[in-house]
């Protein structure tokens, strides 16, 4: 890890953060949670809530693929998703549910606006994001998918929007320095 010049956890603390927070709504594998921290430490992300039945840190499942990214993300835990959600609305993010609905738009099609702070509520593997947070968040975005499949793992999902959240955003924000 020298070699590779990486920051250790608390120099991570200290930078500034990507301006996006992850909703973890009721995520049952601990060790999706333990990717979703790790591919949260590789964007810089600002901050992780995990709600409902979502497993918290420190757990020898969650860290097999977080890999210490625990240490870390800023994390805040919230017994009920509405509440995380409420809290977003109410520090000014967009909120928005990866899910496929009718109003769902494409993710390769949507494009953040600058000046606004994002929230990406991620929802259980089998039920998706809650029935009582879809109307909570202001709109939702679906991954384009032509197989026989009508979803990915929630890790895959992750990797791939906040990929495309990142390099979508990073125009707006210059803040991760190599």
């Amino acid at each position: 890890m020298d070699e590779l010049g990486r920051m250790s956890p608390g120099q991570f603390r200290e930078k500034e953060k990507f301006p996006l927070v992850i909703v973890l709504d009721n995520i049952r594998s601990m060790m999706n949670v333990g990717s979703v921290f790790r591919t949260a430490d590789a964007f810089r992300i600002e901050k992780i809530l995990l709600c409902g039945i979502t497993a918290r840190p420190p757990h020898k499942e969650i860290h097999k693929t977080a890999l210490g990214a625990t240490e870390s993300v800023a994390w805040e835990y919230f017994e009920d998703s509405t509440d995380a959600v409420r809290q977003l609305h109410e520090n000014d993010y967009q909120v928005l549910a990866l899910e496929q609905t009718t109003q769902s738009q494409s993710l390769d099609i949507f494009q953040p606006e600058q000046g606004s702070k994002y929230a990406l509520v991620f929802g259980n593997e089998v039920k998706g994001v809650q029935d009582d947070v879809l109307p909570l968040c202001h709109g939702s975005i679906e991954i384009p998918q032509f197989g026989t499949k009508h979803s990915f793992n929630i890790s895959v999902t992750a990797g791939i929007t906040l990929w495309d959240f990142f390099t979508k955003m990073q125009k707006f924000h210059k803040v991760l320095d190599r």
